[in-house]
């Protein structure tokens, strides 16, 4: 077992809680507070709040989507710039600067934060309608009259989050005024039995849900509901990629595959999830775990990415799974984050967690360098050498910001915020979901309990919780399915644990004094796909612990697209350290094949001579001169 130093305990202010309470929920948010330590992810807050949510204030300013509010009420004259939606890149950094203000004070974040209240308050429209690409004297159309590409309704959902942030994190309930207006002209004009439509990009759905949760007022969530139940009539009409694309071919509750533009289906499936969460519709759950196992079982890559095409940023065909092709948006991976912990919530079931992780350290994590101020929108698994890049979205390297500029502010709002997803709470029973250094407050059933974890999961499988205050209550923690063995200790004695359900559960654990010790075997892997991937047939990816790794160019002497792999061959660490985990070293051999592209088979083998590979967490490549990278590998023996 490894005995490397873990990282501290956290001493900043909790907390952030993205979603709150539900009536039909499994488990529920703890009622407490969480504050990230000095581990992995207190590190990409810390670096978020300092490079991350600054840069992208500059960017909105320098971009043009505060100018474009601004100049509604004569206060710039500048032109219109960007995209019909640019109005959610203000909100999601709005909602990230709440979070972060809730955790403690930054001038910088707090100027942002009221001049950005403050304008949304002076171009709201007297009946609450609040949208700068309508409300301009230049629009092209007029509020309401494009549902399928308008993208208004999913900009109110943005706004409506980060209003949910304001009060939660700080009690600041000004932004909440002027989302509500807004929510309440959502209700005025698309709730009630008689009214049509609904948005051609879900998001306002779970959006609506949450600020039920937080006001008790009933008609956002019956117009949630609305807006779920009419989808699938075809009233949104083809588009410019058919009826699919935006989900509108199938109702809900007869849907059982994931199709079309992934974040937007992911996120109709976060406000499905969220409406039965609230209502115990249990047809809708029934759907939702349907869609969950076709998406994990047939349409997720390795990363946790979804989507495999970038000409409608859509899911493909089952087993349709392209490295170099995987278009993997960042904003889907996180969309998937939303979703698995809203199923989690609605089942208990730890299997979601497993995914959130995966997409968590991988396809998520991938999407921001190393500085905090660079971005991949797309996600491939792998990048040729000559990769030739057509559009931003395709980029071959990150970029410091995109025309659409989607996703650098929803990675801002996801670390701001992620210490909400990691502990959750049921009757007397304390859940640890996912592992970081943190501070953990928990008011349980049968009492308040207060515990440390240190840890520099998922560089190390070693996680330590002293439990500072508790009187017995019990402890889950969740067993990823990637573990192949663990090792547990109680207070220094050792102690046999079933793993049931993907858990363990340590009755009366939670007391005062006690120490548990939980140890994963962090052994690297060697994975290989469904032979119906036909993408990756022959190839191997490897492991360790949640962690994809690469081979990139930089790291190896050899072409790393003639680098095949020895399956059977020893991994180990090299001296070389990231913040995911140790750079690898594997067996193998580089593969120099001559004459023509295609010939009769058998043919001629290529030569070969044995050659280590260096392989690295996938989501650290690209951060110093970018070259080739994979994922999949041909292994030896194909």
């Amino acid at each position: 077992m490894t005995t490397e130093p873990l990282a501290g305990a956290a001493t900043r202010t909790p907390t952030a809680r993205p979603m709150g309470p539900a009536a039909h929920g499994r488990v529920a948010p703890i009622d407490g507070a969480v504050a990230l330590g000095d581990g992995t992810l207190g590190r990409w807050q810390r670096r978020n709040r300092e490079a991350t949510i600054p840069h992208g204030i500059l960017r909105l300013e320098t971009d043009g989507a505060l100018d474009n509010l601004r100049r509604l009420i004569g206060e710039s004259d500048a032109p219109w710039r960007g995209l019909v939606f640019a109005d959610s890149d203000v909100h999601k950094v709005l909602e990230a600067v709440a979070w972060e203000l809730g955790h403690g004070e930054q001038p910088e974040l707090r100027a942002f934060y009221e001049e950005a209240i403050a304008l949304l308050g002076r171009v709201q429209d007297d009946d609450g309608y609040l949208d700068s690409a309508f409300q301009r004297a230049d629009r092209v159309q007029e509020r309401w009259t494009d549902l399928t590409t308008g993208h208004e309704l999913y900009c109110a959902g943005h706004m409506i989050q980060a209003a949910v942030a304001s009060v939660r994190a700080l009690g600041d309930d000004r932004l909440l005024q002027i989302a509500q207006r807004t929510a309440d002209h959502i209700v005025s004009t698309f709730g009630g039995a008689d009214a049509e439509g609904y948005p051609g990009h879900p998001e306002v759905e779970y959006a609506l849900v949450e600020l039920y949760r937080l006001t008790g007022r009933r008609e956002y969530l019956e117009t949630a509901q609305a807006f779920i139940d009419r989808r699938g009539s075809g009233w949104l009409g083809r588009g410019g990629f058919g009826s699919i694309y935006y989900q509108d071919d199938t109702p809900v509750r007869e849907t059982e595959i994931m199709r079309g533009h992934a974040v937007r289906a992911i996120y109709l499936n976060s406000g499905v999830t969220d409406v039965y969460l609230e209502t115990g519709d249990d047809s809708l759950l029934a759907a939702a775990q349907t869609q969950w196992d076709d998406m994990v079982t047939r349409r997720s890559y390795v990363t946790g990415g979804t989507g495999s095409r970038h000409k409608d940023e859509s899911f493909g065909d089952a087993y349709e799974l392209p490295s170099d092709r995987a278009y993997a948006e960042t904003c889907a991976g996180i969309a998937a984050m939303h979703w698995a912990w809203r199923m989690y919530t609605a089942t208990g079931d730890l299997r979601y967690g497993d995914f959130f992780e995966t997409a968590l350290y991988n396809v998520v994590a991938d999407g921001l360098s190393e500085d905090g101020t660079h971005f991949f929108y797309s996600n491939p698994l792998q990048m040729r050498a000559d990769h030739i890049s057509g559009q931003q979205e395709a980029a071959a390297q990150r970029l410091d910001w995109y025309f659409c500029a989607c996703c650098p502010p929803n990675l801002m709002r996801t670390f701001a915020s992620i210490e909400g997803y990691l502990a959750a709470a049921r009757g007397d029973e304390l859940h640890l979901v996912q592992y970081t250094a943190a501070h953990i407050e928990a008011q349980l059933e049968g009492g308040r309990v207060v515990l440390d974890v240190e840890t520099d999961y998922p560089a190390s499988g070693r996680i330590r919780i002293a439990v500072a205050e508790g009187a017995g209550a019990d402890l889950v923690l969740r067993v990823p399915a990637w573990a192949t063995g663990h090792h547990l200790t109680v207070d220094g004695r050792v102690a046999a644990a079933d793993v049931v359900d993907g858990a363990i559960r340590l009755a009366g654990a939670l007391a005062a004094g006690s120490v548990i010790e939980l140890e994963f075997d962090m052994t690297a892997t060697v994975l290989t796909a469904d032979p119906r991937v036909d993408a990756v047939r022959g190839a191997v990816a490897v492991r360790r612990g949640p962690v994809v790794y690469c081979l990139e160019q930089n790291d190896n002497e050899v072409d790393v697209e003639s680098l095949a792999l020895d399956p059977g061959a020893p991994i180990a660490a090299t001296g070389t350290a990231t913040e995911l985990g140790p750079v690898l070293e594997a067996g193998g051999v580089v593969r120099s094949p001559e004459g023509a592209l295609y010939a009769s088979w058998p043919g001629a083998q290529p030569a070969q001579r044995t050659a280590p590979l260096r392989l690295r967490p996938y989501a650290t490549w690209g951060n110093g001169e970018t070259g080739a990278m994979r994922i999949w590998v041909p292994a030896v023996s194909a």
